[in-house]
């Protein structure tokens, strides 16, 4: 509504003027002042939405402006911390690169290095000779005493399976070796390993383990007790004289089975071993037994039949030849005194001297190859 059409007050009218009575406004209708009245809360709606659109968007703008501002400090607090980083990692770098040697002293360095390197090598190479001398030398020494070995093996015990054994590996030492200055050592070892292989071999070991059981059975031997039949003897024709009912007949016939009177014996009565005699009759059958055995190993043929002769001599003293037991033991005593338990062992010094003689030519050689390496160097 404009001013012209408002209406004025009398206080308002001028004075000059007469106030004349307005005529009675004519009423307003209801519509029209409705739509106004809505027009206008709409358009205050509007407004008050673009003012809180503007205040939402002023205080966006704020956080936005916030935000930037704070991302520039972090940025600008970053690249600080880079910037010391940067020259911390340059004041290292430029502090190792002073400490690194020049030109000239890398040239130097690598010289030296090239002829540390070479002289290494020329002393793995020395070392390596070396070596592989001591190495044979080792090799050959063992050979040798492979060899003495045999030779006291056959003459101590002439135990000729291990003589061969040995000697096969001291041949075995020499093939290794590849060498033909050793063709005339080989050829030695042949020969005796040739000799050794016809050799007899008596089983010894069996021997010394039939031994000790018949050891065994002689422990546990029993003489046999005599009994008497009564034929021609005295107090048997005394007994036998009364009708059995006198007490002297009956005491003649107990007499008979302990006493014997014969005046036409034809051999010994031995007496029955008991006690303390029987235990010291078996002990020495024991210990003629037992020198057997140690004669069985050692290739001693005398003491081997002497102490098989002790020990019959023992049991036909002592024990009656019909018992059974004794009897089988006095036969199995005969047939191992005919066993052989001594050889002829050959003789392995001329193989000891050739093998000897190949390891001072050996030996000889390496001096004469090492003083002329001295002089070349």
């Amino acid at each position: 509504m404009s001013e012209a059409s408002t209406p004025k007050t009398p206080e308002e009218q001028p004075a000059g003027e007469a106030v004349t009575p307005n005529p009675a406004p004519s009423p307003v209708k209801p519509s029209r002042n409705g739509a106004a009245t809505g027009l206008a809360a709409f358009a205050l709606l509007i407004g008050l939405a673009g003012v809180a659109a503007g205040g939402w968007s002023l205080w966006q703008l704020q956080d936005m402006q916030r935000r930037d501002q704070q991302q520039a400090e972090d940025l600008q607090r970053t690249r600080d911390d880079s910037a010391k980083k940067v020259d911390e990692l340059a004041q290292r770098l430029d502090s190792r690169l002073s400490a690194l040697p020049s030109a000239a002293e890398l040239d130097e360095r690598r010289r030296l290095l090239a002829n540390l390197q070479s002289d290494q090598q020329r002393m793995s190479q020395r070392l390596e000779s070396v070596l592989d001398g001591s190495r044979q030398d080792w090799r050959l020494d063992e050979a040798e005493h492979l060899l003495r070995l045999a030779t006291l093996r056959l003459s101590a015990l002439q135990d000729v399976a291990t003589a061969e054994a040995l000697v096969l590996a001291a041949d075995d030492i020499l093939r290794d070796q590849d060498d033909p200055a050793a063709f005339a050592a080989r050829e030695q070892l042949s020969r005796s390993l040739e000799a050794l292989r016809t050799t007899a071999r008596p089983d010894r070991v069996g021997l010394f383990l039939q031994l000790g059981a018949l050891r065994e059975q002689a422990a546990t031997l029993n003489p046999l007790a005599p009994t008497f039949e009564g034929q021609g003897d005295v107090l048997s024709e005394l007994a036998a004289e009364g009708d059995g009912s006198a007490w002297w007949s009956e005491w003649a016939k107990k007499l008979s089975d302990y006493f014997r009177i014969e005046f036409d014996a034809d051999r010994n009565v031995r007496p029955l071993l008991s006690g303390q005699s029987l235990s010291q009759v078996r002990l020495s059958l024991s210990l003629a037994l037992e020198q057997a055995q140690w004669a069985a190993l050692h290739g001693q043929t005398g003491v081997y039949k002497q102490s098989l002769k002790q020990a019959e001599e023992i049991l036909d003293a002592h024990f009656n030849l019909d018992n059974p037991d004794s009897r089988a033991l006095r036969q199995r005593f005969g047939e191992l005194a005919d066993a052989s338990v001594e050889v002829k062992v050959p003789d392995l010094s001329e193989s000891l001297d050739a093998l000897q003689a190949y390891l001072k030519r050996k030996q000889a050689q390496r001096r004469q190859g090492a003083a002329a390496a001295g002089e070349a160097q």
